[in-house]
């Protein structure tokens, strides 16, 4: 995305959203309002979703008492006398409560009893609909650790990330996906934020139920190669980790996701063990989850890539690529230096093939002065 740096003044009221690491306000997105009072009511905490019901209960029975009002005695035996009886009466109608002292006595009462039957029992429905919507909908209780790493494992540079299921129900058959988010140039000048797929060591665990280790090898083929903390911190680069899986409890694909910013990725860090024995029981130690510490300097651990590079790549060009004109030269050049290795190669060869010729028929020639002069003599 190519940020103008003289931008207009946004029109309207912006809308909040959170992209995961920062909120963002968006403008000029069209109003949904009561087209998407759905997803509204799933996605508002308990709280505001009780209170908007007891609101909406309270706002419906105040306008049919006011209907009611609006006739001549409508209500027989009604007590309090006014509005309060009429608000009272209301209630007990919009809840099919029916006590039996106060009941509709005209034509007009009747008429809008009926209607206030009908939206009572349907919001009813509606309202239960909600309420189990909310509770049955799928939630994963993953735990991500709060910083990813990287370090020499197995003598090869490796991010990891570690999660665990606090759950500690069986997730069958989870699946994994890390990506790389920065922002990047092109040689135009246009800036963007590319999305880049890690290839994870394995992104399948058959039965996810305690913890797993996510690890990415940084190789010649790996985004992150040649990068550092610095180059990182440059791009804006953010790791983003998707997991989702079968809750074997309800059956429900669960799904979660986490991001790492830049300064939560640590180099030459390690996680702390969680795992101990005692008595040939195995104990979990999840109060350390979140703690890593150094694994010393990684310009001693000789692994290919750990130290920083001479010049790390840039986020605002992306590297040059030869010319058509620098490619004819270099073939050009490699041709020459070919044809004369190949040249020195073929003169070689031809004097050695000369001078053992010369040799061998100098030796032949010896030889058959001999034989010829053997029967002479």
């Amino acid at each position: 995305m190519n940020v103008d740096p003289s931008p207009l003044p946004p029109r309207g009221r912006g809308r909040k959203v959170w992209s995961g690491t920062r909120h963002v306000v968006a403008y000029g997105m069209p109003p949904l309002g009561w087209r998407d009072l759905y997803h509204h009511a799933l996605t508002v905490s308990w709280p505001v979703f009780f209170l908007s019901l007891a609101v909406m209960f309270l706002v419906i029975n105040g306008l049919f008492a006011s209907l009611y009002m609006l006739g001549t005695a409508p209500i027989a035996n009604l007590a309090p006398g006014g509005f309060s009886g009429a608000f009272f009466f209301s209630v007990e109608t919009l809840a099919t409560v029916g006590y039996g002292d106060m009941h509709p006595q005209t034509v007009y009462a009747h008429l809008v009893a009926t209607f206030e039957i009908f939206i009572g029992m349907s919001g009813i429905a509606l309202a239960t609909g909600l309420v189990f919507a909310r509770f049955s909908r799928p939630r994963a209780k993953f735990l991500f650790a709060r910083s990813a790493i990287i370090r020499p494992l197995n003598g090869r540079m490796t991010l990891m990330v570690r999660v665990a299921n606090a759950r500690q129900n069986v997730i069958a058959e989870a699946r994994a996906k890390l990506r790389l988010m920065r922002v990047e140039g092109t040689r135009e000048g246009y800036t963007l934020r590319k999305i880049h797929d890690l290839a994870l060591v394995r992104s399948e665990h058959p039965v996810f139920l305690l913890g797993w280790n996510l690890m990415h090898v940084i190789d010649e083929t790996s985004p992150l190669s040649g990068d550092t903390a610095e180059s990182l911190a440059a791009c804006d680069a953010q790791l983003l980790i998707t997991i989702e899986g079968s809750d074997e409890t309800t059956s429900q694909v669960m799904q979660a996701r986490y991001t790492w910013a830049h300064d939560d990725i640590h180099w030459s860090h390690r996680y702390v063990d969680l795992i101990h024995e005692e008595d040939g029981v195995a104990h979990i130690d999840y109060t350390r989850f979140h703690d890593i510490e150094p694994v010393g300097d990684d310009a001693d651990t000789g692994v290919p890539g750990a130290t920083a590079p001479d010049t790390a790549p840039s986020c605002d060009t992306p590297a040059p690529v030869a010319t058509a004109a620098s490619a004819a030269s270099t073939s050009t050049g490699a041709t020459a230096a070919t044809a004369a290795t190949a040249a020195t190669a073929a003169t070689a060869a031809t004097a050695a093939t000369a001078a053992t010729a010369a040799g061998a028929g100098g030796a032949a020639t010896a030889a058959g002065t001999h034989h010829e002069s053997g029967p002479h003599a």
